[in-house]
């Protein structure tokens, strides 16, 4: 008995390191331990069917959206699936209070009808090889870190340049492994996007900010665009005469059901991680930086929110900066949560003993024994001057809007004496075009407020040695109301007025407002006592980081899977349906219905209202042939897949490859996966595919869409889509 037990154990301790999940990984490189993963969680294809460079694979069917999100090509068609908040800048574009597209939705009933996006990108990966010893070419004998860095941008520019490629498409070269590996990408970039449908907010938004990075979810977080190509059905700018796109490949959508412990595999193009990050770095991030950036979103937040609630026009302008600012926010927040509650920085020491106690073992002490103290002596050197960095980012560059445009013209000052007149005009003739796009979704009483509290917290915050003498012992109120009351940022005419002149008249007349002039002390006192020991600091962590990484890679045993950071490339990565245990006494199930939307519905409420005609299809119970076994409407669910930002959009898919979900946020409690990755309480979380059918379908009637896809029902005979 007591060997049969031996042997089950034996067994278990075998499927669990060949089944283990978490990681990012390129799917090139999936044949081998990766593949023998995925089969042993549930995968019914070969890594072949992911990537493939000779036939068409999954790879083909997933281009990155508009340079910040994941898409999903789901007909032949050329019609794509990405999420309500990644086409959210598109939609509110086209909105106005008389076509208020977030409050109503949006839905193409026809080719004619769908909405040119000027600006928005749709990008493929062709082709994926190694160029490391081609980028690192030359570098050999550099022992200067400056040096070896230039030959490197040297090497990566020439390379991007004459690599071979078709005419259309583009080479990019990305680092990975903190530099100690290069990989080429071959991609196509297709130019004209079109929005196709788009529910209202009450459904692709809601829950809003609230329910942001928090489980259970039940958003509806979708949109739908076009690709169209030229009669080559190669990428080209918008033209009328331009034609949907065929794609490579494209996804059926399986409306079969999904099962707790199923297996599940999300693609797309995550966009930073630091897995590898020291535990002096994590230390700081919880206990200095972050705390900081979320005291300056709260208060920015609580001002636009009071704002956005009671007007509707400033609702619309603010929408899609006002999410922007909360989705940090509240990742910051939850960040640090799971790093504590996960213990991650004992399990970086731990680590880190580890890795020291190899290096021992390996006689390598000359080549990597003082990285840890070289990393202990760096971040605390760095601590203040990171600290006011993030500062002056969140402050100056991101949620006060005054400082933001001031800050573009201290830009074109330097500009001016830094590379002369022609230089200057050139930029103040763009600067003086493009600012309607600013202006138009700018409210100056509401940026007022938030400069006085964002402005207070600066010179409250901010380490003394870093204080710009006019914010010594601020007066915030009275600050504000000089500036706002003089300065010409406050609105578009008092802008461009400024740009108006020869550049003598311009500089003069800039150099006179109110508003500049903070902005420029400001910013002159962090360029003078900030940004270069930030740099110098900077740059010795990231040599230190490059070398620890290589340290990591060199004698880490195979098993350890040690997967490289995201950096906006494509990647796939893969767990299984499962619910979590978030706090003592606490599980949460991995699914939810509309049940669960009802049952959070506040009427005319800013984030929980419902659409009338999604309470009557409730209330009759009219979910068509989407609805799960128990007769309810799925709207959300979870898996152990390890995402991150930019994996918005991203295909959920089966064990054969068919999608049944679009991958939109993460559990609170899991946002540290940036940093530490626990398949304990780390979650991904994917609208549900029945959901966006059921929508499509039953809410917006959009019968020429329904058309247009292949689905995948519990009839459906088991069959690989190859178009």
């Amino acid at each position: 008995m007591k060997k049969c037990k031996f042997l089950f154990f034996v067994l278990f301790l075998s499927f669990q390191v060949l089944a283990q999940q978490g990681g990012m990984w390129l799917p090139y490189l999936l044949k081998g331990d990766r593949e023998t993963e995925m089969k042993n969680l549930g995968l019914k294809l070969t890594a072949e069917q992911i990537y493939s460079l000779n036939q068409s694979s999954l790879k083909d069917a997933v281009p990155q959206f508009d340079g910040g999100c994941t898409a999903e090509v789901i007909s032949n068609q050329g019609l794509i699936l990405t999420n309500h908040h990644c086409g959210f800048d598109a939609i509110q574009n086209h909105s106005s209070v008389a076509h208020d597209y977030l409050r109503d939705g949006f839905w193409a009933y026809s080719l004619k009808e769908e909405l040119p996006n000027p600006d928005m990108v749709v990008t493929f990966v062709v082709r994926i090889e190694d160029v490391t010893s081609n980028v690192l070419a030359g570098t050999e004998n550099i022992t200067n870190e400056k040096e070896k860095q230039k030959k490197i941008q040297q090497n990566l520019s020439e390379l991007t340049k004459n690599l071979p490629k078709e005419s259309w498409q583009e080479n990019l070269i990305k680092p990975f492994y903190d530099g100690n590996q290069y990989i080429r990408f071959v991609t196509e970039t297709f130019k004209d996007i079109r929005l196709v449908g788009a529910p209202p907010s009450a459904i692709g938004k809601f829950g809003s900010d609230t329910d942001n990075w928090v489980w259970p979810r039940h958003t509806g977080d979708f949109s739908l665009f076009r690709i169209y190509a030229d009669k080559n059905n190669r990428p080209a700018a918008y033209a009328a005469e331009n034609i949907p796109y065929t794609p490579k490949h494209f996804f059926p959508i399986s409306i079969k059901g999904i099962r707790e412990n199923d297996f599940t595999m999300v693609m797309g193009y995550p966009g930073r991680t630091q897995e590898y990050l020291p535990s002096y770095a994590v230390e700081q991030i919880m206990n200095t930086l972050n705390p900081a950036k979320i005291d300056v979103r709260d208060a920015a937040l609580k001002i636009q929110n009071s704002f956005m609630r009671k007007d509707q026009a400033i609702k619309i302008q603010y929408a899609s900066k006002n999410s922007s600012i909360a989705n940090y926010w509240k990742k910051w927040i939850g960040e640090t949560k799971g790093l504590k509650k996960s213990n991650a920085l004992a399990a970086k020491e731990a680590f880190e003993k580890e890795l020291t106690e190899k290096i021992i073992k390996a006689e390598k002490q000359g080549e990597y024994g003082n990285l840890l103290g070289d990393f202990k002596t760096y971040y605390t050197e760095i601590r203040d001057y990171a600290l006011a960095r993030d500062l002056f980012t969140e402050v100056v560059l991101r949620n006060t809007e005054l400082l933001q445009t001031g800050y573009k013209l201290v830009q074109l000052e330097q500009l001016y004496q830094n590379k002369g007149e022609q230089a200057f005009t050139e930029r103040k003739n763009v600067l003086y075009k493009g600012i309607d796009a600013f202006y138009k979704d700018y409210h100056a009483p509401l940026d007022k407020a938030v400069f006085e509290q964002l402005i207070a917290l600066y010179a409250q915050r901010l380490p003394k040695a870093f204080l710009p003498s006019v914010l010594e012992n601020v007066d915030a109120a009275s600050l504000t109301n000089e500036i706002y009351s003089s300065s010409a940022l406050t609105n578009l005419e008092g802008f461009r007025k400024l740009l108006e002149g020869d550049t003598a008249t311009i500089l003069a007349n800039m150099r006179q407002d109110k508003g500049y002039q903070l902005v420029k002390s400001i910013t002159e006192t962090y360029l003078k006592l900030v940004a270069p020991k930030w740099e110098e600091w900077n740059a010795k962590i990231a040599a230190t980081q490059r070398k620890y990484m290589k340290a990591i890679v060199e004698l880490s045993p195979k098993s350890a899977r040690i997967f490289p950071d995201a950096n906006s490339t494509l990647r796939v990565t893969f767990g299984k349906v499962k619910g979590y245990k978030p706090s003592d006494g606490v599980y949460y199930e991995p699914f939810t219905t509309l049940d669960g939307v009802m049952e959070k519905y506040i009427p005319g409420d800013y984030e929980f209202d419902v659409p009338e005609k999604l309470i009557q299809l409730y209330n009759a119970k009219d979910f068509g042939p989407y609805a799960n076994k128990q007769g309810k409407m799925p709207v959300a669910f979870i898996a152990t897949n390890h995402t991150t930002g930019g994996n918005s959009g991203s295909p959920a898919l089966d064990a054969e490859g068919n999608l049944i979900g679009c991958n939109f946020d993460r559990v609170w409690e899991g946002t540290m996966s940036d940093i530490y990755y626990s398949p304990e309480i780390c979650r991904n979380i994917m609208v549900d595919a029945r959901y966006i059918l059921f929508v499509i379908d039953k809410f917006a009637n959009a019968q020429n869409i329904i058309k247009e896809l292949k689905i995948i029902t519990p009839q459906t005979k088991n069959k690989k889509s190859k178009k």
